[in-house]
């Protein structure tokens, strides 16, 4: 993603994951999704979902009104001197009613909402496996991922994320933490913020934690954006100093793709007279072709009314591609790897995350004003997004992936 640090601050409201499981069990929400082949079609499971270990109650073991962390800096030193003691001192409730956090499920259908049962929520889950203590993990090169989406109630300002990082399997599970990807512990993305935890361990020495990062999707009613972000660590890498800023180990700004910013403005939106009409929901498809193993681009497609529709003016800035992004001035994802290093990433396997939230500081700008998408200078404004809609909420649904072809349906193409 690349929000600023005021937005993602609001994506660590509640002071951050203690390492200790408390009394309170973890009940995570069932999520059915499909694996897919062209031979034999596509096959349900029953996966689960749970909430980052930032959302879940924490406290100090000798006095429960007191947190371990704030988000942005290393853990609290009187209670976290080392990180035996810090796993000691630090309690993480579990979360037995997720609709408190703003996410529901049905079937294979998840709604998160911006609000909670206490305010202002912002959720971010991840994709736990059926045995609900692993993290599946979903490998993308060579194959395609779909899923239905509705962002009619994501105005200006708001942004609707599925994306992928390349966190481990169990979450950084261990002695130190045990309960890991079952509690969220892990997260990992390109832009290195620092985080009270490491892999669900104290941050002593306040260490930035870096992975790979596939932003799949990006969006509100308005814009949408697709953005890869390489690095040139594979894995969870905790970097220190320059390692972290921009001239590091990861590309922050990724290799963007906005169908607004690619010169198409009827492309996507509310309304009869876009070729996606966002006001109802609308199938998203995004294709890794491979070629001896080795990520060759990145395909979207749009489905709905049973039309399919190739992203915007890819017959004018072509497919999107180690060529794309350096015409489009992606420099730093090339250096750190380009396709080839974001395949090996995805092979490897890596974590689905979905989250909403708005940006408090830049109005996001980014994803959906000037030349990224129409909206004015204030449509951003949490206080003018709740006067717009006072329960900002997006659904994802029919989450499927396997090989090429396989995880959508469609009666006709059509071609920007």
């Amino acid at each position: 993603m690349s929000p600023s640090l005021a937005l993602l601050t609001s994506l660590f409201l509640a002071l951050v994951a203690a390492q200790t499981p408390g009394k309170n069990p973890e009940t995570h929400p069932k999520l059915q999704t499909w694996k897919c082949t062209t031979k034999d079609g596509c096959k349900s499971q029953q996966t689960a979902l749970v909430l980052d270990s930032a959302s879940h109650p924490i406290y100090q073991a000798k006095n429960t009104k007191l947190g371990c962390g704030d988000w942005g800096n290393p853990p609290n030193k009187t209670v976290c001197p080392d990180e035996e003691t810090c796993a000691k001192n630090c309690i993480m409730e579990g979360i037995n009613n997720y609709a408190d956090y703003g996410v529901t499920t049905e079937g294979g259908s998840v709604l998160m909402k911006m609000f909670g049962k206490n305010g202002v929520a912002s959720p971010r889950i991840y994709l736990l496996a059926e045995n609900e203590k692993k993290y599946e993990m979903i490998k993308l090169t060579g194959n395609e991922l779909s899923f239905d989406v509705d962002v009619s109630k994501l105005p200006c300002g708001m942004n609707g994320a599925l994306y992928f990082s390349e966190m481990e399997e169990t979450g950084g599970q261990s002695k130190l933490n045990p309960g890991g990807a079952a509690y969220g512990t892990g997260y990992c993305d390109a832009q290195c913020f620092t985080t009270p935890w490491v892999n669900g361990v104290g941050n002593i020495k306040a260490q930035g934690i870096c992975c790979n990062e596939l932003d799949i999707w990006e969006a509100n009613k308005k814009a949408t954006q697709l953005a890869p972000h390489t690095c040139s660590k594979p894995g969870l890498y905790r970097c220190t100093g320059s390692e972290c800023g921009a001239t590091g180990v990861c590309d922050k700004n990724g290799c963007g793709n906005n169908p607004y910013s690619a010169g198409d403005k009827s492309y996507y939106g509310p309304g009869a007279s876009m070729k996606v009409d966002t006001s109802k929901p609308f199938t998203v498809v995004t294709q890794f072709p491979a070629k001896d193993g080795v990520l060759q681009e990145v395909k979207r497609l749009y489905v709905q009314n049973g039309k399919v529709f190739e992203n915007a003016a890819v017959n004018v800035t072509g497919p999107i591609n180690d060529a794309y992004c350096s015409k489009n001035g992606a420099t730093k994802f090339i250096s750190e790897g380009g396709m080839k290093g974001m395949g090996e990433s995805m092979s490897r396997g890596m974590v689905l995350a979905m989250s909403i939230w708005w940006d408090d500081g830049g109005f996001m700008h980014w994803l959906d004003s000037g030349n990224a998408g129409p909206c004015n200078a204030t449509e951003g404004d949490p206080k003018v997004i709740q006067k717009i809609e006072p329960s900002p909420a997006v659904t994802f649904s029919q989450i499927k992936w396997g090989e090429i072809g396989s995880t959508y349906k469609a009666k006709k193409h059509y071609y920007s």
